[in-house]
């Protein structure tokens, strides 16, 4: 039977609605994700960013079709990986994204050549001119030279490379990347950002988990998740745009885009941090107010007042 798609806009690529995940253990239970959600449109190049244990890897697996919500709903290019079948999952894990890993054990079989890892996808699925292809991407990647090597013969950087390219095989629609960048120095975290980039601008839909501060504050748009659901959206300024290339430019160091809180589907939303050690609180409440377009926020024990 054919798999049914979902309608939903063709200019949305990824929409989350209420995800939940909770692990359990016998003596415990983890809540990963506390009803997030997100809407990730076609062609942006997006980043996500949290602590350890916010959840971000948990919500990446999720899209990527390797582990599945304790409530909640998740779409991706229409379709709903929630009610797929194993087979229709097989499929949609070959052909719809494409995952470069954190760990690069995962991403290439050690008695393979570059060359031959890049083709396999391809063999899978079968692709035809499947040897042109995989040359084509090692050109990409910078990597000609190094198609006969196996993994053993490349650096942690030439193998991350190598790794895009393997999860770019099948041409897919979307490109989930887990820390690409969390093993390499600072000038490989360079190129390869760089990589993403060209794709981005040739429609690659991508997304991003990192912890890197110098990657993240390049990216056009930058989700923020804590205690399991998005607490903030950061969006790269303008006049910094057509600037991510530039050398000269401490991009730890450089104020780059504009942080926005982000209200929930109930009207909720999470208080930055900083701003919550102004406050001083010795409690869990806060008093609100509205004042001259402004909301201010004051903690109960005194007048303090700092407005969003």
């Amino acid at each position: 039977m054919a798999e049914e798609k979902t309608t939903i806009s063709s200019d949305i690529m990824v929409q989350a609605d209420g995800l939940v995940k909770i692990y359990k253990t016998r003596d415990t239970e983890v809540l990963a994700l506390q009803g997030l959600d997100l809407t990730v449109h076609t062609g942006e190049l997006t980043a996500l960013i949290g602590n350890s244990g916010s959840g971000k890897s948990t919500f990446l697996n999720m899209i990527g079709g390797l582990d599945k919500p304790s409530a909640g709903s998740l779409k991706v290019d229409g379709r709903n990986l929630f009610t797929m079948t194993e087979r229709e999952l097989v499929r949609y894990k070959r052909d719809t994204v494409g995952f470069v890993w954190q760990n690069n054990g995962r991403n290439m079989l050690p008695y393979l050549t570059a060359l031959e890892n890049i083709m396999l996808p391809m063999n899978l699925s079968g692709t035809r001119h499947k040897r042109a292809k995989a040359l084509e991407l090692l050109e990409m990647v910078g990597l000609s030279a190094k198609k006969h090597s196996k993994m053993n013969m490349l650096s942690g950087g030439e193998q991350q490379r190598i790794a895009i390219a393997i999860a770019l095989a099948n041409e897919p629609k979307l490109l989930l990347a887990d820390e690409p960048t969390g093993s390499v120095d600072s000038a490989t975290a360079d190129y390869i950002f760089d990589i993403f980039t060209e794709l981005n601008k040739n429609g690659q839909t991508i997304l991003i988990v990192t912890h890197d501060m110098a990657l993240s504050k390049k990216v056009k748009r930058v989700v923020a998740i804590r205690d399991g659901k998005i607490s903030s959206e950061r969006v790269l300024k303008e006049e910094f745009a057509d600037r991510v290339k530039e050398s000269g430019i401490d991009w730890r160091a450089e104020d780059t885009q504009d942080e926005y809180v982000v209200l929930d589907r109930a009207n909720r939303l999470q208080l930055p941090q900083e701003l919550l050690d102004e406050l001083k609180l010795t409690g869990n409440k806060v008093r609100l107010s509205y004042h001259d377009g402004r909301i201010e926020i004051r903690g109960p024990e005194d007048d303090r007042k700092e407005s969003l």
